[in-house]
């Protein structure tokens, strides 16, 4: 799961394995594969972000890829 935020400051938890969509609207729009829509404050580059350390973090435990060691979580 990747913790986001809402446009209200309200943080919640999405599963990654049901984003289908990110828009860069004026706002951040995820819409999922049930066509759910979801406006969050991180910007889109910043959620793709989370959802790559997501899938890195799960292949990691069977193998180290390049690719997973140059991302890294974003931190407040």
């Amino acid at each position: 799961m990747i913790e986001l935020t809402k446009m209200n400051n309200e943080k919640f938890y999405m599963n990654p394995n049901q984003v289908e969509i990110i828009e860069n609207t004026p706002d951040t729009l995820i819409t999922t594969i049930s066509g759910r829509k979801y406006y969050v404050l991180e910007a889109a580059k910043d959620v793709s972000q989370m959802i790559m350390v997501y899938y890195c973090n799960i292949n990691n435990r069977t193998r180290i890829t390049p690719r997973c060691m140059t991302l890294t979580p974003k931190t407040e």
